[in-house]
């Protein structure tokens, strides 16, 4: 029985949570919770964002890659997608770092949403004040 050996990445945007699985020597399909990445994303920009790493790196079609993403919106989750697979081709190759931090791709986006004051309309707005 041959063991597969795949290259993990956790990668997390907003409130998103994504866990990649890279599979080398693959055909480059991208499957996302169960579905092909063209079933599961219907915007051509999600999909590039995921990509990207892929891309700057020149190892797009060498990987299957395989995700479980849970949490937030979509674009969160294609956030969340892209730094998964940067984090999984560092260990794949670590010599890819480099190419990956210039890129922006290896750090996570802190910006999350600002939660409701209590006593106010929201994060920031407030309930008009009426003087008379």
């Amino acid at each position: 029985m041959a063991e597969t050996s795949y290259y993990w990445g956790t990668g997390r945007r907003k409130t998103a949570t994504a866990r990649v699985r890279l599979l080398p020597e693959g055909s480059g399909i991208a499957i996302v919770n169960r579905k092909p990445i063209d079933d599961y994303f219907d915007r051509e920009v999600m999909k590039a964002i995921i990509m990207q790493p892929l891309e700057i790196t020149e190892t797009a079609g060498s990987f299957d890659i395989y995700v479980n993403v849970r949490g937030g919106g979509k674009t969160g989750q294609a956030g969340a997608i892209r730094q998964g697979i940067a984090r999984a081709l560092l260990k794949a190759d670590p010599e890819l770092r480099l190419i990956l931090k210039k890129a922006g791709l290896l750090t996570r986006d802190a910006r999350m949403k600002e939660r409701k004051k209590y006593g106010q309309k929201g994060a920031r707005a407030r309930f008009q004040f009426s003087k008379r």
